[in-house]
């Protein structure tokens, strides 16, 4: 009998369609096509001074040569720990933290750490599309409650309460949200996280957009919303998105101590400490102010106003307005099935696939968050790439009929 090349468990892993969608268009750059990328979640900002020279010192450092703590650096794990308390409310111990190489892996260790074969999580969709892949590698099963535009992409605790079944362990809560761009007020975390706890629910709150929210609403952590939580909660972030640092590798992992360091067993064996170098930057950017920050804010919020303006004004797509992270997430369902450019897409990636040939700009399309007929631009790009992009997007998508 010839065995299979790759293990089941690994072929069944789909390949991240964000990325995917960003190195097709950088390969078509590279080409010398002249593509407009809204597929990945990056911020177009550089890395704040103060933060790589701070990595610069840590290289000179001979302390930062040598293996440290496979759960982080003592110091950045007290610096996350104060950094929690300032801007969620929430008081934790320096051992509730484990350091991780960007918000990926505390994504993946969480699951891996709650889950046994058969568990179950509730997901709300439209949903980032690593926390699919992550749940099925720790064996968990995934149950989806979809919301649409109708709601701007929230979901109600009757929705959440009609997906729990006795195997349902954990309740995955993501505010901001990615794709989305949906925020739950503070009333509605409040209700939902109650809930959770009324039923004996984990929950796994991903809060890697805390500081990224606009017109005039307000970030709530669901563990400083419902203090009865704080046993069963286990929050997921990072500096990538705050400081500009997606490719410094640094996420964090934070949860009630047995939790932590059965997470931290796993990352010893997996892949030991966080680069040093990397550790260091991120404890000067969670020490420091929020200056660099709210000058990204100011300009995505701008790009916001702008990107929903425009794709509300192309016929058949509807875009409601994200109040944070940094996409836009609009449904183009009324434009599947009819004629443009000769080809009569009846999908939205069959849509995005056009989209990249005939407008040469790259979208995300709504299959890979779970929720097909729509798409996700993230707005984290030039103000003038903006404009031009959904210029050329609206003027194919118009000649639909």
């Amino acid at each position: 009998m010839t065995r299979p090349r790759i293990s089941a468990r690994i072929s069944a892993i789909s390949e991240s369609a964000t990325l995917a969608v960003d190195a097709k268009a950088k390969a078509m750059k590279a080409a010398g096509r002249p593509v407009i990328g809204f597929g990945a979640g990056e911020p177009d900002f550089p890395t704040p001074d103060y933060i790589v020279e701070a990595a610069v010192e840590a290289c000179r450092t001979p302390r930062f040569h040598k293996y440290t703590p496979a759960g982080g650096l003592p110091e950045l794990k007290q610096a996350i720990a104060d950094k929690t308390l300032r801007d969620s409310g929430v008081a934790v111990e320096a051992a509730q933290v484990l350091v991780t190489n960007g918000g990926k892996q505390a994504v993946y260790e969480a699951f891996a750490t709650l889950l046994d074969p058969g568990d179950e999580v509730i997901v709300i969709a439209p949903y980032w599309t690593t926390y699919p892949e992550a749940i099925k590698l720790a064996g968990g099963v995934q149950v989806d409650v979809v919301t649409d535009e109708s709601t701007g992409y929230l979901a109600s605790v009757e929705q959440l309460e009609a997906a729990r079944t006795e195997r349902t362990k954990v309740l995955l809560f993501v505010s901001p949200s990615n794709p989305t761009g949906a925020v739950y007020s503070p009333e509605e975390v409040e209700a939902i996280g109650r809930w959770a706890a009324e039923h004996g629910l984990w929950v796994v709150t991903d809060e890697i957009y805390e500081h990224l929210v606009y017109g005039g609403v307000r970030f709530t952590s669901i563990a400083a919303a419902v203090p009865e939580l704080a046993d069963r909660v286990v929050v997921l972030n990072g500096v990538a998105k705050t400081y500009a640092m997606t490719g410094w590798r640094v996420g964090w992992l934070i949860g009630p101590k047995d939790v932590v360091k059965a997470a931290t067993n796993l990352q010893s064996h997996a892949t030991s400490n966080v680069s040093n170098v990397s550790q260091a930057a991120a404890l000067a950017a969670v020490s420091g102010d929020l200056s660099a920050v709210a000058r990204m804010r100011e300009a995505f919020d701008r790009r916001r106003q702008t990107i929903v303006r425009m794709l509300n004004d192309i016929p058949g797509v509807v875009c409601p307005e994200p109040f944070g992270a940094f996409y836009a997430y609009a449904s183009v369902k009324e434009l599947l099935g009819k004629e443009i450019r000769g080809g009569r897409p009846r999908t939205s990636a069959e849509l995005a696939e056009l989209v990249l040939e005939e407008a040469e700009v790259a979208v995300v399309p709504g299959e890979a968050f779970g929720t097909p007929g729509y798409f996700r631009l993230s707005y984290a790009l030039g103000d003038d790439d903006l404009v031009e992009g959904v210029s050329r997007l609206g003027k194919l998508l118009s000649e639909a009929h």
